[in-house]
């Protein structure tokens, strides 16, 4: 009898392998083009059906006379593309932030100091808390997820006012940032996220390091995009598979970035020692 339920569960196994990977032993490919759609469909039903109540600083399931978040003036948009596929993220901002000393907004490969908390749109009526950071924390918006490194873009940092006490922010950026299931986890999940999910965080941007240098080559890491498509994380000039903003010789030839500035004026980008004119000598293996 044991052998015979052992030997019925490899055929449903199987089935189910043979079903999940199209018989053909490879998974099928996950269509992100058409997720990308129902994860925006969500968002927007949700967004619908929500409001954002200001007594609590919270959102809210809406009622009658309340101004549901997608008609909300506080709430913005922003068109991203990424892998070819078009993403809408939704942010709703309380405050823009005030740094002091001024600062702008950040890159999208800057640091920032943030305290947040993490939520899963399971359904348009249902929301699962799976992080709180009451404490902020550094982060490199280059090393997150994508929702992170566009959406906090659109905040400013605040001002330090801590005196002989705890580290004390006022006047940051604070705000919600609504994300797609692209711009997470994808169709991966974690062991705390299912896959597909929409994520939500309510977000205190307290600080930024302008200009952050990954490599202290001299050059923000923001600027190490050489071929200009605004994504430094796939420029490698020297092959080496270190991408330029963690590559320390950008062009392999022995010679630092930081020391390939013949003028001096702290800028390899514009230092042309050698016969090309378009080429700097930081990214000219022929120069060095």
């Amino acid at each position: 009898m044991t052998k015979i339920k052992y030997f019925l569960l490899l055929i449903v196994a199987s089935l189910v392998f043979y079903n999940c990977t199209g018989g053909s032993g490879e998974p099928e490919p996950f269509d992100h083009e058409a997720q990308a759609l129902i994860d925006n469909d969500s968002l927007v039903s949700f967004l619908q059906k929500h409001y954002f109540d200001t007594s609590i600083d919270s959102i809210k399931p809406l009622v009658a006379g309340e101004t549901a978040l997608l008609d909300d003036v506080n709430l913005h948009t922003q068109n991203i593309t990424e892998d070819e596929i078009d993403y809408t993220l939704y942010y709703y901002v309380n405050n823009i932030g005030t740094p002091s000393p001024v600062k702008d907004f950040p890159t999208k490969m800057d640091s920032i100091f943030v305290k947040y908390q993490g939520i899963e749109i399971a359904t348009t009526d249902s929301l699962s808390v799976f992080e709180t950071k009451t404490t902020p924390i550094w982060f490199t918006l280059n090393g997150v997820i994508r929702g992170w490194s566009y959406g906090f873009t659109n905040f400013k940092s605040g001002e330090n006012v801590t005196d002989n006490g705890p580290i004390t922010y006022v006047n940051g950026g604070q705000g919600i940032l609504f994300i797609p299931s692209g711009l997470a986890y994808r169709n991966s999940g974690t062991l705390t996220i299912p896959a597909n999910s929409n994520l939500l965080f309510y977000i205190h941007l307290w600080d930024i390091v302008e200009g952050t240098d990954h490599d202290n080559d001299g050059l923000a890491s923001s600027l190490e995009d050489p071929d200009g498509d605004g994504d430094p994380r796939n420029d490698d000039t020297d092959g080496d598979l270190y991408p330029n903003y963690v590559d320390v010789d950008d062009d392999g030839d022995g010679t630092l970035t930081k020391d390939e500035d013949a003028n001096g004026d702290g800028d390899p980008r514009n230092d042309f020692s050698g016969e090309s004119t378009t080429l700097p000598d930081y990214l000219n293996p022929d120069v060095s």
